[in-house]
């Protein structure tokens, strides 16, 4: 396991800190914008994602992801034509509310789909297809606060566009194929089933309102709704669920992040001196338009399966925070996606996230 996290890992993460790094230089003067320091003073932050089956004891369907981000610590240090770009986008959406906390990042990730028994190397017709999703994607968190029925609500929007690369040149059969060798596992073999060479592009818009926490014998207590839209030919999709959260200081964060389509949170945090942590159990649901890893190629011939439109998953795990880190796991449970999966998919995940 520490051979993939140097191997997948920190590779992504060099290139977030260099890509952070030139975007603090390009723009080191400040800006007149309305944005407010968010609680604990700013800082940009790094945030590494690892999501695997193995974690699950399983080895079928969504086996892997990976995924560094980078989030700016205010206007300043982003590149106009992100600010800019992302900004008007973000205007025309539904979620624009007048925020007076924006921040924007890059990420990069890469994510791999295989059908259960990965030892044939025929195609499975039955099963779902191989394939790669390798992306670039730019982010915008937007806060703000509001009140609801009287009660006190801070809400987040997160917007994300990627682009990115369906089919070999994602280099899923590469990485999977790696990774394998590493753990002594046995070699993926039907990769020259997978999906063919396709651009992605994918829109993600998505609204939490986390509330005021309740205590109970000094533990706080809080409920996160959200809903979400994906927009694209990797994913058509609308969602929506709720995180319930129970520890100490849950107001440093709006939970962990995962992943999409997985449930999710961002990757941003309020910096304290204070201890956080927190037991966290969600529920998400999708009603899905088009999902490339199960409909095939938008514009080529190409293995595909009946999916199933309504999906849901089930995730608990624990949440940690101290000063400027922040740890994360969590086990995923997601319902069948296409007619014929023989059973449920199990995953875990892990975060960390360190704020400079």
């Amino acid at each position: 396991m520490n051979r993939l996290l140097s191997a997948i890992g920190l590779p992504l993460i060099g290139a977030l800190v260099a890509v952070g790094s030139a975007a603090a230089q390009s723009n080191g003067a400040k800006t007149d914008g309305t944005e407010t320091a968010a609680p604990g003073g700013d800082r940009m932050s790094i945030t590494f994602q690892l999501e695997n089956d193995l974690f699950a004891d399983t080895d079928r369907h969504y086996t892997n992801g990976v995924r560094a981000s980078w989030i700016s610590e205010d206007q300043s240090t982003v590149p106009h034509w992100l600010k800019k770009g992302l900004g008007k986008i973000y205007k025309l959406s539904p979620l624009e509310n007048g925020a007076i906390d924006t921040r924007y990042g890059f990420a990069l990730g890469q994510s791999m789909f295989t059908p259960e028994d990965i030892t044939r190397s025929g195609l499975i017709a039955d099963d779902r297809p191989y394939a790669g999703w390798l992306y670039l994607g730019l982010t915008l968190h937007a806060a703000t606060d509001t009140k609801v029925g009287g009660s006190d609500f801070k809400i987040l929007d997160t917007m994300e566009l990627d682009l990115g690369i369906v089919g070999p040149q994602a280099y899923g059969e590469d990485a999977q194929t790696f990774v394998h060798k590493v753990i002594d596992s046995p070699r993926p073999q039907g990769w020259d089933n997978q999906l063919k060479n396709e651009p992605g592009i994918v829109l993600q818009l998505e609204r939490k309102w986390r509330p005021q926490a309740a205590t109970y014998g000094g533990l706080e207590v809080d409920a996160i709704p959200h809903w979400g839209i994906s927009l694209g030919n990797v994913l058509t999709a609308t969602n929506t669920g709720a995180t319930l959260r129970f520890g100490q200081n849950l107001k440093r964060d709006f939970g962990p992040p995962h992943i999409r389509p997985a449930l999710s949170g961002p990757a941003t945090f309020d910096v304290s001196d204070g201890f956080a942590w927190y037991f966290f159990a969600g529920v998400d649901g999708r009603l899905v338009g088009r999902n490339i890893f199960l409909d095939g190629n938008t514009f080529a011939d190409s293995h595909s399966v009946d999916k199933k439109t309504a999906v849901g998953d089930l995730q608990f795990g624990l949440a940690v925070l101290a000063g400027p880190f922040r740890f994360s796991y969590s086990q995923v449970r997601r319902t069948k996606e296409f007619d014929g999966q023989n059973q449920t998919d199990r995953f875990g995940a892990v975060s960390v996230t360190v704020k400079f």
